[in-house]
């Protein structure tokens, strides 16, 4: 059997919207985060039915595992949407704020949650925020 070939360099992976299994809505809501030393607010940047991108005032490590919980605007009025995820991206905003932009990957979600979100996304038109 032949070992597999590297990649050709002129192979270019994905980036970006290409790489992202779920499309995504843009979104301004506070978020509450459970995280080892106790409980904190961030705002959601944006969601999708695979994960949630927040702003907060405090780094948090890739691969930490955190509680989300928030609520998402629905036609009746809102739902709480509760989770869990791993953080799979911490990047500071600016050298001249102390924020920065998380990535969560929801690892555990009950599926009528994932839903909503996914029925949330569909709805709006691309860089519609709510």
């Amino acid at each position: 059997m032949t070992p597999p070939q590297p990649a050709s360099p002129d192979t270019k992976r994905p980036s970006g919207r290409e790489r992202r299994q779920w499309d995504r809505a843009k979104a301004e809501w506070p978020v509450m985060l459970q995280l080892e030393d106790g409980a904190h607010e961030a705002k959601i940047r944006d969601v999708s039915r695979g994960g949630v991108c927040f702003f907060l005032d405090r780094p948090v490590p890739e691969m930490t595992v955190l509680q989300m919980d928030f609520e998402l605007p629905v036609a009746s009025g809102v739902r709480r949407i509760r989770g869990q995820g791993v953080v799979v991206r911490c990047e500071r905003i600016s050298q001249a704020l102390d924020h920065y932009e998380i990535a969560v990957f929801t690892q555990e979600m009950a599926e009528p949650d994932r839903d909503t979100i996914e029925t949330y996304v569909k709805a709006r038109p691309e860089g519609q925020e709510v």
